[in-house]
Parts: structure tokens; C-alpha cells; sequence
């Protein structure tokens, strides 16, 4: 079981913290696979990022406004690349973790069968805002989640064939601007999964200073101000594993920090350890319930076939 962190860069294609996320990830490696959608591969300098660039053949058009496609595309291709892939974090250039490896794996084994997507009602006037082209949509379809989240492979596959079930629906929300902020919590709604998502933040963003009428606020600074936000948000939601909108300039001290801080290492250790535990044994009572009949068939099949070598001796 695995999660794949899911990059989605363009202009530069860089990650603004490479080195903090190859650290972050390096505990971990035997849980976690990356996967990054790129808009030209040969824009692409880093070979960490080149490494783990998907497939151009699956590489699709996409711009600030329309970026729905590219979710799907990364979801396309994880699920493929590795069955074990049951988280996709979805991320950014300018995201960074905020939590230790060792709490994110806690995180991972704890929920690893829910999304963990905010979502709420449509606060926008959908009769005057083109976004997502709610105002063609029923009441109850009329919904927004966090752009960035973590989805459970479940979903993720359900996403994938409704938008090929129904490709005319899908495409008149993703014509709509920044519809990634709206259709993965419709998508959900339709097959009737949405009241199973863990209805919690999983990206930190500080939209009470922002940066435009679309972007929250550029961590780039390590200013008290900032550091008071982070504090409060990681105290305030539990399932917070990542910062948005992380400047290069933004202090790797600060970060790494954050991410070496654990008041509870002993005690998450153990319960990590049961996690995994309980996990295998979840794992073997399906494979003994799915080969069940071998298990019967098999004690038969050697008492016949020792019959059988008895009865060519006789």
C-alpha cells in the first residue's frame, strides 16, 4: 500500500523546495510514489523532477483557469504505474510538507480507506460567476471543495469513469473557470460517495492576506505573522500534512523545523506499528477469503493424489 504524491508544474517547471521534499520523503520511500504533470519535458532541468515525470502521451493541455484534466491524467496514470497506489496527494510547485515523515505515515495508515477533501455548498452567486458552470447545474450539484486534497484510490477511479460515463456533463463544468475547486466534490455527490469523505483540510493556505483576487497569501518571509498562521492552522486541523504557496526565498530552517518537530515520537512509533500490523492481518483474512475454496480443495486433491500413487505401487 502506497501513497502517490501527485505534482502538478508548468511556467518553470520546478519544484520550489526540492531538497526539503527529497529529505521529507526519504523515510517514507518504501510507502511513497511521485509522479509530476509538466507541460514541455524538455523545460525540465531537474532530474528528480525528469525522473518522475509521467508519460508525455498523457500529458494534457491545461492553464490556470482549466486544470481539471491534469488531475485526471496523474490519477490515470498512478493507478496504472503501481496497484499499491491508495492516496493521491495532489500538489503544487509551491507546496512543501509541514508535518514529520513519521506523523504523515501515522496519518496514511490511519485513513488510508478516506478522502480527505473539504467541501462545502457554493458560497459564490452561481448566476453571475462562471465558475464551474454551477448555474447549469441542479441545486443539489451546485458544490465546492479545496482544489488540494487527498483522495483514496477508490474515488479516485470513480472520478475517472464518470468523467468518460458522462463526458458531456464533465465538460460543460470543466469549460467553467477553476473548476478543480468545484467537480471532484460533484463527481462524489453523483455516485453518491461524497458523505463518506473526511470533510477536513489537508492543505494549509492563508486566504486572509491575499496575494490577488484568486491567490492566498505567498509564504515567503518566515515573519512572525506567518509562523503564527502555520501554528495556529496545524493546531486548529489535524489532517493539515501540507503548506500552499511557499515562496524559494521562504527559509529551509523554518521548514525543516517543522517538519523535525514530533512531541511524540515513542508513542507514535507504537501506534504506527499497530497500524501496520493490523493492516497485514487485514490484508491476509482477504487473501485467505478470496482463495478460501482452495484451502478446501487442496487437502483433497493430495489425499486423492496419494491414493492414486498407492493404488500404482499396489
Amino acid at each position: 500500500m502506497k501513497v502517490a504524491l501527485c505534482f502538478i508544474i508548468s511556467y518553470s517547471h520546478i519544484v520550489n523546495k526540492e531538497k526539503i521534499w527529497l529529505d521529507w520523503i526519504e523515510p517514507n520511500k518504501d510507502i511513497i510514489n511521485v509522479y509530476f504533470h509538466y507541460k514541455n519535458y524538455s523545460d525540465i532541468k531537474s532530474e528528480w523532477i525528469r525522473k518522475h515525470a509521467i508519460h508525455p502521451k498523457c500529458i494534457v493541455e491545461t492553464n490556470y483557469m482549466h486544470v481539471v484534466p491534469a488531475y485526471l491524467a496523474l490519477m490515470s496514470f498512478a493507478m496504472i504505474h503501481d496497484l499499491k497506489n491508495q492516496w493521491f496527494c495532489f500538489l503544487t510547485d509551491s507546496c512543501v510538507p509541514i508535518i514529520s515523515p513519521l506523523k504523515f505515515r501515522e496519518l496514511f495508515f490511519e485513513n488510508y480507506s478516506k478522502t480527505i477533501m473539504n467541501w462545502r455548498k457554493a458560497w459564490w452567486n452561481v448566476q453571475f460567476c462562471n465558475r464551474a458552470n454551477l448555474k447549469m447545474l441542479k441545486e443539489e450539484s451546485r458544490l465546492a471543495n479545496d482544489p488540494w486534497f487527498v483522495m483514496k484510490r477508490e474515488d479516485a477511479y470513480s472520478c475517472i469513469t464518470y468523467s468518460r460515463v458522462n463526458t458531456n456533463i464533465y465538460t460543460l463544468i470543466c469549460s467553467g473557470d477553476v473548476a478543480n475547486e468545484s467537480i471532484f466534490a460533484i463527481m462524489l455527490y453523483a455516485v453518491n460517495k461524497l458523505k463518506e469523505v473526511k470533510q477536513c483540510v489537508t492543505h494549509a493556505a492563508d486566504w486572509s492576506r491575499m496575494t490577488s483576487a484568486t491567490s492566498p497569501h505567498v509564504f515567503k518571509e518566515g515573519d512572525k505573522k506567518d509562523l503564527l498562521f502555520i501554528n495556529d492552522f496545524l493546531e486548529k486541523n489535524r489532517y493539515t500534512m501540507f503548506l500552499r504557496k511557499v515562496d524559494p526565498k521562504f527559509p529551509d530552517q523554518i521548514l525543516t523545523e517543522y517538519i523535525n518537530k514530533d512531541d511524540d515520537v515513542a508513542n507514535r512509533l507504537k501506534r504506527i506499528c499497530r497500524l501496520e500490523r493490523r493492516y497485514a492481518f487485514q490484508q491476509l483474512l482477504k487473501y485467505i477469503k478470496k482463495y478460501c475454496h482452495l484451502f478446501l480443495i487442496i487437502p483433497f486433491m493430495i489425499f486423492f493424489l496419494q491414493l492414486s500413487i498407492s493404488y500404482l505401487r499396489f
